[in-house]
């Protein structure tokens, strides 16, 4: 971790096991605080990412953020990926203001980790239909609701990746 003098990490939000989230999910619960859950890859940060999240953290009073393990990234998006390893995304998505806490988890899609966490909302990209998310179920089942961001046309980080290989190819 890089810190200075100056106690710069304080101004980082979190990285937890799914037990240590679930702890202070419930202190957040027991507080009358409204916990909202996205999860992704977010190899490669861009500006898509930053409007999402923020929009997820509008949502509630605190925002979880699963990340996707570097294994489970590549059997989503392909050997090649993830461009940026887990430790460093963790680091840059803690850093940004909407987000309180970052959770790794190993499976390719996060029921497990919602199953554990139970956020009272759950938050997906529009790109997708509610009836299509596979963690759909566990959400409804614990009385979780879900709600569907506005997706930013343009920003990806497939289109950030073939921008750089057609400039530097």
């Amino acid at each position: 971790m890089l810190e200075d003098e100056r106690g710069g990490a304080a101004y980082f939000g979190r990285v937890l096991d799914a037990a240590a989230a679930s702890a202070w999910r419930e202190a957040l619960r027991s507080a009358g605080k409204r916990v909202v859950f996205t999860n992704g890859c977010f190899d490669v940060l861009h500006a898509g990412h930053v409007a999402y999240l923020a929009w997820a953290r509008a949502c509630g009073d605190a925002l979880v953020v699963g990340l996707n393990a570097d294994a489970s990234v590549r059997a989503l998006k392909g050997a090649e990926r993830p461009i940026v390893p887990f430790d460093q995304r963790a680091r840059i998505l803690t850093a940004l203001r909407s987000v309180d806490v970052v959770v790794g988890f190993a499976e390719r899609t996060p029921e497990v980790l919602l199953e554990r966490i139970r956020p009272d909302v759950h938050v997906k990209s529009a790109q997708y239909r509610e009836e299509e998310l596979p963690e759909r179920d566990v959400v409804l089942r614990y009385g979780g609701t879900i709600a569907l961001a506005p997706h930013l046309e343009g920003a990806s980080t497939t289109d950030t990746i073939a921008r750089i290989l057609a400039l530097y190819a």
